[in-house]
This record gives C-alpha cells, structure tokens and sequence, in this order.
C-alpha cells in the first residue's frame, strides 16, 4: 500500500495520535498536509509547526484541491464535514488512521497493545522506552507526546510496534473500536471500566468490544490482564491463547509486593527483583508492573527494564508540573473519568505531602457531561481541599433527563465540607484561585482539552 502513494491529508490532524502519525509520515518523504477545526490546541500545534506541517485552520473542499493520493480521516469527523463530504462526492481514496496503521505499518510486526479505560498512555509510552533503552528502536503510537521519545509516533524497521489502543470508535464509517484493527501478539488490558457514553450504551456494550479485541491475539501469544479488576473478570476464561493475570491481589500470578510510594518515585518487587520509576502513586505502580510483565515476556532482562525505568520521563499532560507562581504550583492532567481523576488526587498527596490540593475540573468529555458519574464525580473530587468545577460543555446539545447537574454537584461536594464553586468562564475560575491560593498550594487543573489556556494565564495572573 505505501508504493502506491505520495501524498496524504489528515482531515482533523490535531487529535494526539493523528498529528503524530502525520508527523511520521512527513519524516518517511510523504507529502503530508492536514486541516482541524479553527482552533488546534498546544501541544499538538507546536508539534506539527515545528516539524515543518501547516494545518488549515477549519475545514473546506479547498484543503483537497491538490488531489491527495489518500485522505486518512480522523474518529472525530462525521458526516457533514465538507471534506468528508467532498472525498465521498470526488470517489478519492480514503481510510480511517487504525485502517492506515494496520495495513502500511503493523502486518508483520510484532505488536504489542495497550489497553485499558485508564493509564494508556502513560503504559505505552513507558513499554516503548523500555524497548527503546533496550536498543530495540520499536515502532510506536502513543495518544500522546512521550518526553524521552520526543514524538507520539515513530514507524521503524524493528520487529517490534507498540501501540496505544483506544477502545473508542475508528470513524464514522467503522463503528468497531480502533484497537480491532491493531492485530496484537501481546495485549496489555489495564482496567475496565463505563466511559465513552456516547458510542456504549452500557458496561455490557464495552465488555464486548474488548471480548472482540482478545479473541484477536493468536495462539502464540499472550493476554496480560488486571486481576484485581472486577469487571475485566468475565472476560478472562478463554483458551485460545495464554492469560497471565497482573495487579496487587495474591491471585495475580505477577504480583507487586513490597510497594513503596514516596514523593519522587515508588518502588516495587516481582519476585526478587526490585524496581524503581520516577513515577507517583498507585496508578502508576500497576502501569509499570505491567509494562514489566510484557517486557519479560519478550525477553528482556530486569537490568533492561530497571535502567529504562530510571530515566523515563513521563508524557506531557500527565500530572505534569506546568510551573509555580507566587509559591503556587499549578498541574496540568489530562485525566477526564471520576477513577482517573481520585487517582491522580491520591497521587498528588504522595507527590506533595501537607500541602492545599486544589481540583480544578472541565465536564467536556462525552461521558463528564452527562449525569452517569453524577456520584462518581463527588467521589473523585472530594479528595481535593478545594474544588472548581467549570461549566458543562456543550450541555444543551443533551437531552435534560441525560446532562449532568452540576447544581446537584455543587451540594454534595459541599456536603463533604469541601468548598466549591462551579464558574461558568476561565476567567472567573482564575480571579476565584488569584484570590484563594496561597504559598505552598498545589493547583491540579483537570481536562481533556485546551481549557483556554487556563495554566499559562493562571500562573501569568499569580505572577502579577
């Protein structure tokens, strides 16, 4: 399929994945063009315009006058789009990013899959630097912009890829979920939980694409599962291939023992060998344990692994230190689920041990919008000190009995004698912290977008 073409356009390049295969291909002497809607956030717009690829700002037929030899058309395009309607109308040659993945780049290759509702990236990108450390030079894609690698995508002549795989829908002309496309030969399932509401109707809806996706892994392969995940259970009695359970219960057969969190690091024994990664919290102990389990599987040594894990340095928008003002120190997490968030706020304890933790949150997922982590949220929330909660996006595109209530938010996070407030513009948000923080406090500002550039301009604004 690569012979065949020289030129492709990425209709919605600003997504992670999308501009960082665009970026790749640029790299491999394809001509790569691209187009997003009128805003392409940091640090994906930094990314593209650095490496030498222009973004049309907004979506037109004209982005395609040039006849690209393919379109790759991104998950969030959906009929309407004047491109997507204009490559249906022109017959051009088109294909979701997993189609071009699997068929130019992933055949042959043995590939590794991470998956999971929670810790994707953050595993991804650590496997892929454990094989990089290793001399491996792997292939990968991750959602995300891995600082060792210094890209979220990398096509090489290894043997090896490993990938990110989403259980979202691949496009509007594949409603199957993206990791169906990535023919794993080990597969890494880091939890299991509801998200993405608005393509899975239920729990069920979401067990079933990932019962798909392991009856993909062939024979000489292997499944490494979360044992402590209850809803990742009914999946795991099949005979088709080997199951190895990881996690921190004694029925795991790879198990964490003698866990140790500390501010800067935590630390871990499988067996008789010990472990250490510059990484907080919980959360991050079972994503390490299980890039440790895959990469012993595929023949790596615990000195391989350990000195890749001593010098990983994370990926950007994980509990990622963005800078400190006025002795306030503002974080930026991408996190967007209720779990991801109460974990991350736990981490946060480890990593700044006495000190006022605020929780600053944008409903803007699918999912956050809408009022199925309605308790959740409070949950979540209520292990900050102090909590904001910015207006719901994009709320009156729900139907009522479906939106989350944030008044009904408001009261039960109040309830827990927590103080919060829920301001419906950035501005508001960053008067209401200029006004409340004081030296030593820790800032978290969760969300899954650009949130208006909130952590440059509160720390400009504390700053003055």
């Amino acid at each position: 399929m690569l012979t065949d073409f020289k030129s492709v356009h990425f209709v919605g390049i600003g997504g992670s994945a999308m501009a960082s295969a665009a970026v790749a291909m640029h790299e491999r002497g394809f001509r790569v063009t691209g187009s997003d809607q009128d805003v392409i956030y940091p640090p994906m717009s930094i990314f593209l315009a650095a490496r030498g690829i222009a973004a049309h700002a907004g979506y037109s037929e004209s982005n395609l006058s040039h006849r690209p030899d393919l379109v790759v058309i991104g998950n969030a395009i959906s009929r309407g789009n004047p491109e997507a309607e204009a490559v249906l109308d022109r017959k051009l040659r088109y294909c979701s990013l997993p189609e071009l993945l699997k068929e130019c780049f992933i055949h042959g290759k043995r590939s590794l899959v991470v998956t999971g509702t929670h810790g994707k990236t953050t595993t991804a990108a650590l496997l892929a630097w454990v094989f990089e450390s290793a001399g491996h030079n792997p292939s990968f894609l991750i959602g995300g912009i891995p600082t060792n690698l210094g890209q979220g995508a990398r096509f090489t002549d290894s043997e090896w890829f490993i990938i990110e795989g989403d259980e979202y829908d691949t496009s509007f002309f594949d409603k199957r979920s993206k990791f169906i496309h990535y023919l794993p030969e080990v597969a890494i399932i880091n939890n299991l939980e509801m998200d993405h509401a608005d393509i899975f109707g239920s729990l069920a809806d979401i067990q079933l694409s990932f019962r798909r996706f392991i009856n993909l892994i062939p024979r000489n392969g292997l499944l490494l599962a979360n044992g402590d995940e209850m809803n990742l259970s009914p999946l795991l009695d099949v005979k088709h291939c080997p199951v190895k359970r990881f996690g921190l219960g004694e029925a795991n057969e790879i198990r964490a023992d003698g866990i140790q969190l500390n501010e800067g690091s935590s630390c871990f024994q499988i067996g008789h060998s010990r472990f250490q990664v510059p990484l907080i919290g919980e959360l991050n102990v079972r994503n390490a344990l299980a890039v440790a389990a895959c990469a012993r599987h595929c023949g790596l040594t615990h000195a391989q692994i350990q000195l890749a894990f001593a010098t990983f340095q994370s990926v950007k928008r994980r509990m990622d230190v963005r800078g400190e003002a006025r002795g306030v120190v503002v974080v930026d997490d991408f996190g967007h689920h209720p779990t991801a968030i109460r974990e991350t706020l736990r981490a946060l304890r480890v990593k700044f041990p006495g000190r006022r933790l605020w929780g600053v949150f944008e409903p803007r997922s699918n999912t956050t919008r809408r009022n199925l982590f309605q308790t959740e949220l409070v949950d979540a929330l209520e292990r900050a000190d102090v909590i904001v909660v910015a207006e719901v996006a994009r709320l009156e595109q729900l139907p009522p009995d479906e939106r989350l209530n944030p008044e009904k938010l408001m009261q039960d996070l109040r309830s827990t004698g927590k103080p919060a407030a829920y301001l419906p513009t950035v501005e508001s948000i960053i008067d209401h912290i200029a006004e409340g923080a004081r030296p030593g406090d820790v800032v978290c500002v969760f969300s899954n977008g650009g949130f208006g550039g909130i952590h440059d301009r509160l720390l400009a604004r504390l700053a003055a």
